[in-house]
């Protein structure tokens, strides 16, 4: 399905003109994968207007943040470190590490999707990734409790943030 777009809007509704875009990647029916989304739902009703927040998968995150001034991205990682761990990337000064994709449930995920975009030349002026270590992958919307706790540091973290801009 595509999108009808007007010139002025992004794929999302949105103005592109300058705002802030949060995106929470994941599947919310694969146990912790739901991280990122989970956070997008929370989040959503307490940011400013200028805002925009949803959920997304990798595929389309060159498109959609066309125009934003700052990208924020959330999504589950697995890579042996602590369930709940919370990662803070800058992926404009360095590469997502390889070990951060490690079982993956995209099947273009969000390191192959930077890279593209930093190759065509098309990343945002400011990318921010939190990496929610998770601890199960399988069938269900139950986030484990390191997880959940994790989903709810980064929202209030978050939710500070935006405001104070």
């Amino acid at each position: 399905m595509h999108l009808l777009r007007d010139p002025l809007l992004g794929a999302r509704g949105r103005s592109r003109l300058s705002d802030t875009l949060v995106i929470g990647l994941g599947n919310s029916w694969r146990g912790d994968d739901g991280a990122g989304p989970a956070v997008a739902r929370d989040l959503r009703d307490t940011v400013p207007a200028r805002v925009h927040v949803y959920e997304g998968e990798p595929v389309g995150l060159i498109e959609d943040w066309a125009g934003a001034d700052e990208v924020i991205v959330i999504d589950a990682v697995s890579s042996g470190a602590a369930p709940g761990t919370i990662r803070r990337l800058d992926p404009l000064a360095e590469p997502i590490p390889a070990s951060l994709s490690q079982g993956s449930t995209h099947a273009f995920g969000l390191a192959e999707t930077i890279e593209l975009a930093r190759t065509l030349g098309r990343l945002p002026a400011r990318l921010t990734v939190y990496g929610i270590e998770g601890e199960r992958f399988t069938a269900g919307q139950e986030l484990s409790p390191p997880v959940q706790a994790a989903v709810e540091r980064v929202v209030g973290e978050l939710a500070e943030r935006l405001r104070r801009r």
